[in-house]
C-alpha cells in the first residue's frame, strides 16, 4: 500500500501536473485579498470528480498547501493578509519590505513555510494516530480553556496603548455575538434583517478592516509617496534565499517552536491557522532576547508566523484521517471529497484505503517542492506588482475583494459588510486602535461561545468542572499567569519610557 500510494503520485505524469497546477493556482489565490484556500478547493472539487481518489486528494492538497502559503506575498508587499493565516506576517513582513528588504522577508517566509510543512508532514506520518487519540480527549471545557488563553494574546499585540488594544479585542468579541446563538439559535442584534441571522463572515470581516481599510489609507497618502519609495521596495537583489546561513541556523529554535504550536492548534477543530499565526509569534515576541525589535522589521516575526500556518497543515489532516473530523471548512472539503470517492476517514482508513493516505503524503511533500520554487522563482515578478500606478492598483484590489466577498457565500450583503467593516477598520487605525486584537476576538468569539455554553449545559450551570478538568485546569492557570506576566511587563515598560 505505501509504495502503491507513493508512485501514484510520484510516478504518474499526469498526478505531477495536477499537484503542480494546484499549487499554482493555491498560490495565486492566496496571495489575492478575498480569495482563500477553501475558495480554490471548492472551485475545483468539480473537477476531481472524474479523478481517481489519489490523483484528485493529492490535486486538492496542492491547492491548501498553495493557498495557505500564498497569502504571505501580499501579507509583505501590501501589509493585506491574504489568508486569515497570515494576519502576523505583516507586523514584520511589511516593515521589511519598506526597509528595502521585501526579497529577504519574502525569501524567509518561502523558506520557513516550507521547512514547516515538511516538519508538519513527518509528524502526521509518524505521531498522527497518538495525537489525534490526546485530541478527541479533549471537550468544550478544554476548548474554552484554550481560548481564554489564546484571548490573553490581545494584551502582547496591545503594548503601544493597551487600553485601545482591549477595546479592539472586545469590539471582535461583540461582532461574535451578531446572528443566530449557538445551542439555542435566539436572534441577537439582528434588527429585523434576514441577512443579519448568518452573522459576519470571517474572510468579510478581515478583508474589510485589513485591505479596504490600507487601500483607504494607501489612496489618503497616495500624494505622498514619491517613486523612490516604491523603489527602495521593487529594486532589490537577492543571493540564495535571501537569508544567510547563519541567520538560519539561528532561527531553527523558532521554527521547531512555531511549528511544534502549529501543529498542535491543528489538530484541535476549530481553532486553526488563523489562530496558531498570532499564537507563534506572540510567543515568539515573548522568548525574544529582543522583543522591542518585533514589529520594526525583523525575520523572526515572519518565521515565527509563516511556520506555524504551514505547520497546520498537517496538523489539520491528522484529526480529518484518523478520526474523520474536519477543523475547518477546507478540511470540510478535503473530508467530502474522501467521502465522495468512497474513502471513509476514520482508525480503519490506514488498512483499508492506506493507498490514498499515502497518496496524501507523498502530494504534500511534492507541493511543499512546488511552492517553493514557485514562490522563489516568481518573487521578482511578484514584487513589481508595486510598479504598478496605485490609481489602477488599488481599484483592482477593491475589486477582487468585492468579488472575494461575494463568491463565500454568494451574498451581496457581504459586499456591503466588506465595505462597513473597511470604513472601521480605517477609522480605528486613524485613532490609533490596533485592528490585530479585533480580528483575534472576532476568530476566537465563536469558539469560546460555543464551548462555554456546551460545558454549562452539561453541568447544569456549574463552573466547577473548569476546574476539574486537569487540560481545562491548566490552560486557565496559564492563561491567568500570561496576564499578570504581561500586565507587570507593561507597567514596568511604562514605567521606564513615560510618555511625553
Amino acid at each position: 500500500m505505501i509504495i502503491e500510494g507513493i508512485t501514484s503520485v510520484l510516478l504518474n505524469p499526469n498526478t505531477i501536473f495536477w499537484v503542480f497546477v494546484g499549487t499554482f493556482v493555491g498560490v495565486v489565490f492566496g496571495c489575492i485579498p478575498g480569495l482563500t484556500a477553501t475558495m480554490a478547493i471548492a472551485m475545483f472539487l468539480p473537477m476531481t470528480y472524474g479523478m481517481a481518489a489519489a490523483q484528485g486528494q493529492a490535486t486538492l492538497i496542492a491547492l491548501y498547501i498553495g493557498g495557505i502559503s500564498g497569502g504571505l506575498i501580499s501579507a509583505i508587499l501590501l501589509n493585506i493578509p491574504g489568508t486569515p493565516a497570515s494576519m502576523a506576517t505583516c507586523l514584520d513582513g511589511r516593515p521589511m519590505a519598506l526597509n528595502g528588504q521585501a526579497g529577504k522577508a519574502l525569501g524567509t517566509g518561502v523558506v520557513f513555510s516550507f521547512l514547516s510543512t515538511i516538519l508538519s508532514l513527518v509528524a502526521l506520518v509518524t505521531i498522527a494516530p497518538s495525537l489525534a487519540n490526546i485530541a478527541i480527549k479533549f471537550g468544550p471545557w478544554e476548548y474554552f480553556s484554550i481560548t481564554i488563553f489564546s484571548l490573553t494574546l490581545i494584551i502582547t499585540l496591545s503594548e503601544e496603548n493597551l487600553v485601545k488594544g482591549l477595546i479592539s479585542g472586545l469590539l471582535g468579541l461583540m461582532l461574535t455575538t451578531v446572528g443566530l446563538a449557538p445551542i439555542d439559535s435566539v436572534s441577537r442584534y439582528t434588527f429585523g434583517s434576514s441577512a443579519l441571522k448568518g452573522g459576519f463572515d470571517i474572510l468579510t470581516v478581515l478583508v474589510g478592516v485589513f485591505a479596504v481599510s490600507e487601500i483607504l489609507i494607501a489612496a489618503e497618502n497616495a500624494h505622498k509617496k514619491s517613486r523612490t519609495d516604491i523603489s527602495a521596495i521593487t529594486d532589490f537583489k537577492i543571493k540564495g534565499f535571501g537569508i544567510s546561513l547563519k541567520e538560519f541556523i539561528s532561527q531553527i529554535p523558532n521554527l521547531i517552536r512555531s511549528s511544534l504550536i502549529g501543529i498542535g492548534l491543528g489538530i484541535l477543530p476549530g481553532i486553526g491557522s488563523g489562530t496558531s499565526n498570532m499564537l507563534s509569534y506572540t510567543v515568539a515576541k515573548n522568548q525574544s532576547k529582543y522583543p522591542e525589535k518585533f514589529g520594526t522589521g525583523i525575520i523572526d516575526g515572519v518565521v515565527a508566523s509563516e511556520s506555524a500556518n504551514n505547520a497546520t497543515i498537517g496538523g489539520t489532516i491528522i484529526p480529518l484521517l484518523t478520526l474523520g473530523i474536519p477543523g475547518d471548512s477546507t478540511s470540510a472539503l478535503l473530508l467530502g471529497a474522501l467521502i465522495m470517492k468512497g474513502v471513509q476517514p476514520g482508525p480503519l482508513i490506514f488498512r483499508e484505503n492506506g493507498a490514498v493516505v499515502y497518496a496524501i503524503y507523498a502530494a504534500m511533500a511534492l507541493s511543499s517542492i512546488f511552492m517553493l520554487v514557485i514562490m522563489l522563482f516568481g518573487m521578482k515578478g511578484f514584487v513589481k506588482i508595486l510598479k504598478i500606478p496605485q490609481h489602477l492598483l488599488l481599484p483592482l484590489v477593491f475589486v477582487l475583494c468585492m468579488v472575494g466577498a461575494y463568491g463565500t457565500n454568494n451574498r451581496l450583503f457581504d459586499c456591503w459588510a466588506l465595505i462597513f467593516f473597511g470604513l472601521m477598520g480605517y477609522l480605528m487605525r486613524k485613532g490609533g486602535f490596533p485592528t490585530t486584537p479585533l480580528i483575534l476576538g472576532f476568530v476566537l468569539g465563536p469558539t469560546m461561545e460555543l464551548n462555554f455554553r456546551r460545558s454549562l449545559s452539561y453541568t447544569n450551570g456549574s463552573y466547577v468542572e473548569f476546574f476539574t478538568h486537569p487540560i481545562s485546569c491548566v490552560f486557565l492557570v496559564v492563561a491567568l499567569l500570561s496576564v499578570i506576566l504581561n500586565l507587570y511587563k507593561h507597567r514596568k515598560r511604562v514605567t521606564a519610557n513615560p510618555p511625553t
